[in-house]
């Protein structure tokens, strides 16, 4: 390692930490925001940790919002939301995953979104968008986290409108790096 990069590492892997922080903090975890819940009706259970939610539910946290017609929230031990279960015709789910990115939307009969693990089940008429691009199929685990869908049948999952087959659309990325044509 030659004297002026043994210089210079240690002061451009502090700024790029820095850098990396303030991406991180410019759009606020929505974990860390408050649950605001409207419904016709509630019933909690505070000693098992589950609170069921009916009629015209939206559930919304920082970004996230959670919409259906029934919605049961459970609790861990230590009083952390473990599960958001949505049911409806359709039950709804949106978030933001960053600052520079859309807002990601998601429908099915049934969304269970596992909070601590990041993810989304969508089973029954599923439908995921992300940036234009399109999954829908009978059963969808969506990572919240890596944007990652995975499409396919609902096996063992009381499916009411039957698609054998899962339908993407991938939208062509922009490209807005073309080089200038020499005049």
């Amino acid at each position: 390692m030659t004297l002026a990069l043994a210089k210079t590492l240690p002061i451009l892997l502090g700024l790029s930490a820095a850098l990396a922080s303030v991406t991180a903090l410019a759009l606020p975890t929505d974990r860390d925001q408050p649950i605001h819940i409207q419904a016709d009706s509630s019933q909690l259970d505070d000693k098992q940790g589950v609170a069921v939610y009916t009629g015209d539910v939206i559930i919304t946290q920082g970004t996230m919002k959670i919409t259906g017609n029934k919605v049961t929230v459970t609790r861990d031990d230590n009083g952390d939301v473990k599960t958001f279960t949505s049911v409806g015709n359709l039950a709804y789910y949106e978030q933001k995953p960053a600052v520079n990115k859309p807002i990601v939307q998601a429908w099915a009969v049934t969304i269970d979104y596992l909070a601590s693990q990041d993810r989304i089940i969508l089973t029954d008429r599923a439908k995921v968008v992300n940036d234009g691009n399109v999954s829908t199929g009978e059963k969808i685990v969506y990572d919240t986290v890596k944007q990652i869908a995975n499409a396919g049948r609902g096996t063992g999952s009381k499916i009411t409108a039957p698609q054998p087959r899962i339908d993407m659309v991938i939208q062509p990325k922009k490209k807005t790096d073309q080089p200038q044509k020499a005049q």
